[in-house]
Order: C-alpha cells, then sequence, then structure tokens
C-alpha cells in the first residue's frame, strides 16, 4: 500500500490516514472489501427491505472482525466519501483511492478508467439530452462493466451541465462481475442521488432479465424508491438510451 500521500487532495489524505489504522491487524484488501460491504448494506437498509435481515446479518458478522476502537473508524470513513462528493461530485472517488491504495494487484492488474477519460467518453456521447427526454420522458444509462462507477457518474455531470436533473430523469442501471467493484459503484451511485440498481454478475454469460431483478445480488439506490422508479418503469415511459 501507499504510505506518500504528497500532492493527494485532501479528502483522499484523511481517509488514507484513517484507513491506515485498521491495516495493523487485517490486510488492506480485507478492511476495503469489508467496509465497501457495509458501507453498501448500511445504505441498502436505509429505505430497501427486501434482503434487509440478510444484508444487516452480513453487516454485524463484518463489523465483528474488529475491535471496538476499530469500529469506530469505518463510518468516519464513510463520513469522508460523503463530504468529498458534496464538495466535488464530478469524481471517481472510490475508484481512484483504489487505485492509490494499490488494491488491483488483487484483481491481477484490473484498473479502473480514469474519471477525466470517462469524463470525455460522456461529453462524445451525449447529444441532446432535453430532445430524448421530450420523446420518451426519461431514459436509462447503464455500463454492464461499471467498475466504480467512473462512467456513469460522469453521464450524470455531463447530464446536469446540460440542465436536465438526472436524479429524476435518467435511470442509472451497472452491473460487475466483481462484487466489490458493483458494490464501490451502488455506494457512489447512491450517494451521488443517482436512481437505479447495481447488479453483481458476469453481464456477459448472463445478461441480466427482468426476472432477475428481485434476487440478492441486485442493490437498488434509495433514490430509485423516492422517485418512484419502479412505477415509472411499468408505466413504460421511456425508450433505453445507453451510455
Amino acid at each position: 500500500m501507499k504510505n506518500n500521500k504528497t500532492g493527494l487532495p485532501p479528502a483522499q489524505k484523511r481517509f488514507i490516514e484513517l484507513f491506515t489504522k485498521l491495516t495493523h491487524r487485517h490486510s488492506a484488501w480485507q478492511v476495503w472489501s469489508d467496509f465497501i460491504e457495509m458501507a453498501a448494506s448500511g445504505i441498502s437498509n436505509t429505505i430497501n427491505h427486501t434482503h434487509r435481515n440478510v444484508r444487516e446479518a452480513n453487516f454485524f458478522s463484518l463489523n465483528a472482525k474488529y475491535n471496538p476502537s476499530e469500529q469506530k473508524i469505518f463510518p468516519m470513513l464513510l463520513a469522508e466519501i460523503v463530504q468529498a462528493l458534496e464538495i466535488n461530485p464530478e469524481q471517481d472517488f472510490l475508484g481512484d483511492l483504489f487505485m492509490q491504495l494499490e488494491l488491483s494487484n488483487h484483481w491481477k492488474g484490473q484498473f479502473f478508467t480514469p474519471y477525466n477519460i470517462c469524463q470525455l467518453m460522456a461529453q462524445m456521447e451525449i447529444a441532446d439530452l432535453s430532445k430524448k427526454l421530450t420523446e420518451t420522458g426519461f431514459i436509462t444509462a447503464n455500463d454492464p462493466s461499471c467498475g466504480a462507477g467512473a462512467t456513469l457518474i460522469a453521464f450524470a455531470n455531463e447530464a446536469r451541465s446540460q440542465g436536465i436533473n438526472f436524479q429524476q430523469s435518467i435511470l442509472f442501471t451497472a452491473q460487475d462481475i466483481d462484487r466489490t467493484a458493483a458494490l464501490m459503484c451502488y455506494v457512489q451511485l447512491s450517494l451521488l442521488g443517482c436512481g437505479g440498481y447495481v447488479i453483481i454478475g458476469d453481464s456477459l454469460s448472463k445478461p441480466a432479465t427482468e426476472s432477475d431483478l428481485e434476487g440478492p445480488d441486485v442493490w437498488y439506490t434509495p433514490l430509485y424508491f423516492l422517485s418512484n422508479w419502479p412505477m415509472r418503469q411499468r408505466l413504460g415511459l421511456s425508450k433505453t438510451s445507453r451510455s
């Protein structure tokens, strides 16, 4: 794990300082995956009760691996993410941290696409969202290999730059074969107020169908329910646009 924090944004520095305190008795990778799982479970259980008992039990099981002083650090880590995304929503905060902590080594060389490249892709892909919304009512942005969610985050921010309320007008859907990556995406989409869901699974060998969307590997963001996306989908108000 990198110890040189020179040049990092203040929020990343604070996060890494807190995170390092948890790595004396546990591996950095284990701490990261446990934290992401607990953060995702906590967010999900605020509004979605379908899998609440299982996710809550998993949360407490993971939390029990750490002593009381270590347990106090986890909410502090989540608070740093919340604050960082509030100050600057135009970033892949968790993806950048993942690379800074050199955790990609555990994924045999898998790397996340830098946010500035995702931003450029979004600018190239998005034409006139206002016209699409007039025609369809809302649109869907999908990433079948989402990683930490940088592509969808960039899409949301580009929509906002066009004066589009992405929280009400765009349904975000994502999938990734790696559980931790998918939940990183889920945490960030949730905190940024994106309505949608993230699926843990292989989008190539088993693309999700409507019948799969009630399973335990589907994680709905809070705004999916608060913006009444289930009803809006049932009414069939949209044609799908993929980012």
